[in-house]
């Protein structure tokens, strides 16, 4: 194993660099309602999400989506539900399908939400447009009919997600598309017509829908939803983006920003907000949740020093297993090394092998001997079963010599009775159970090697 003595000066260079923290834990935004497909607009002090609303019922297998609601906030942590502020009928051709929109502001003041619906015509999908005077509007019906259709030349045979970018000079562009690949156009200064023909952007790879293009210090950014087997399970989506020097392309992908969450769609928005970037997206972890109820949640972004994206580590709703009560608890450790966080430990993610970082990892290098991570409830939980996975980097933190697994009897942290053994084998959940205890508090001791020190990918509790 390589020691990471010598890549402790570059590891300290990378935090003077790159913005490199452990993420603050995520959360739905609401889980009174079930809500998709985020947009993301900052206006003054506030940041608003419009999302669409799930409202299939338990074990359904289609959308059902009729509005879209806007939500608000002062902090990036706790949102208002301003209400359903759009909906199906406030446009009298449309008939079904409230799905992914974004609003912009115009050039008149006024905000413009462009969204994507089943029209009562010819066709599927159409995108339509409504505007009201402030960001929760009253909307209406800004054109009285589609702004995109498939009567529009070069559109999508599927015309849906608009994203819609205003650039520094103040020309408006907008992004559409699904699986039949992305579109583009310029828009007027009216926000409600296309200026020129609609083209094909190049250099977007492996594009599914969902796009989200933005602009950060003079590079243009498109974030995508991607479903190749390089990046999601079959029927899954990851998020990969682009960057160009035009905001029409040609385009050069970069890699995935955000891997597959626990709905089969992926919806990204990208906004910085009060100095920090976040992305903005959806998955199935709330209560009751699916593929058809899903619910939007938001994370920080961070980016490297030569302007390409960190991936994002998902501090809630995750791909989820059943019954693993580390998703509701809260972390804490004995030692976290500056250039790891504690947060991937309970992100559910499963890891592809030891060496696998793309969730993050917790480690503490470069202390040896014992160290500990925990996990507390806020009422006592029934355990029976442990699982980690271990993190090994070739570079000085390696598979722990030993562990052991305590809980808290009320007065002191004691060892699990009956413990099965606490394996350290690399690449695989290392399980351990015990008689059940009841406890707020579980504590998983990693003792290392001789010359190493130890880390964790993610550490699973279970009734």
């Amino acid at each position: 194993m390589r020691r990471r003595w010598a890549a402790a000066l570059a590891a300290a260079l990378l935090l003077l660099l790159t913005d490199v923290r452990p993420a603050l834990a995520g959360a739905p935004i609401t889980t009174a309602i079930y809500t998709a497909d985020p947009a993301a607009l900052v206006v003054g002090d506030t940041l608003y999400l419009y999302t669409g609303h799930d409202e299939a019922p338990t074990g359904g297998t289609n959308f059902v989506m009729r509005d879209w609601h806007v939500f608000s906030s002062t902090d990036a942590t706790t949102f208002t539900d301003q209400g359903a502020k759009l909906s199906i009928s406030n446009f009298s051709w449309a008939g079904a399908d409230a799905w992914a929109g974004e609003v912009e502001r115009g050039a008149d003041g006024r905000y413009y939400w462009y969204v994507p619906v089943n029209g009562n015509g010819a066709g599927w999908m159409d995108i339509g447009v409504a505007v009201g005077n402030s960001p929760l509007g009253p909307f209406t019906d800004a054109k009285g009919g589609p702004l995109v259709s498939d009567s529009t030349p070069n559109s999508s045979p599927l015309n849906i997600d608009p994203t819609v970018f205003t650039d520094d000079d103040g020309q408006v562009y907008m992004y559409w598309g699904s699986y039949y690949g992305l579109r583009a156009a310029r828009l007027n200064a009216n926000m409600t017509s296309i200026n020129g023909s609609v083209i094909t952007p190049s250099g977007v790879t492996n594009f599914w829908e969902a796009p989200w293009m933005f602009k950060r210090n003079g590079v243009y950014y498109l974030a995508y939803a991607a479903n190749d087997s390089a990046c999601s399970q079959p029927g899954y989506a990851c998020i990969r983006y682009a960057t160009a020097s035009n905001p029409l392309g040609p385009w050069t992908h970069r890699g995935v920003v955000l891997d597959q969450v626990s709905s089969t769609t992926n919806h990204p928005a990208i906004i910085e907000y009060k100095g920090q970037w976040y992305m903005v997206y959806h998955n199935a972890s709330s209560p009751g949740g699916g593929n058809f109820r899903r619910s939007v949640t938001i994370d920080k972004l961070y980016f490297n020093a030569d302007g390409t994206m960190q991936k994002v580590v998902q501090t809630s709703g995750g791909p989820t297993t059943p019954g693993n009560l580390a998703a509701t608890a809260t972390p804490s450790t004995s030692y976290v090394s500056p250039w790891e966080t504690l947060a991937a430990i309970n992100d559910g993610f499963t890891p592809a092998n030891s060496a696998d970082r793309s969730h993050g990892a917790y480690g503490n290098w470069d202390h040896q001997g014992t160290e500990w991570i925990e996990y507390r409830w806020p009422t006592a939980q029934t355990i029976s079963r442990s699982e980690a996975y271990w993190f090994d980097d070739d570079q000085g933190i390696d598979l722990p010599a030993s562990c052991q697994v305590q809980y808290w009897n009320g007065s002191a942290y004691v060892n699990v009775p009956g413990q099965s053994g606490c394996g350290v084998a690399a690449n695989t959940f290392n399980a351990t159970t015990f008689t059940p205890v009841s406890t707020t508090r579980l504590r998983l001791n990693i003792t290392s090697r001789t010359g190493y020190s130890t880390g964790v990918l993610e550490w699973r509790a279970f009734s």
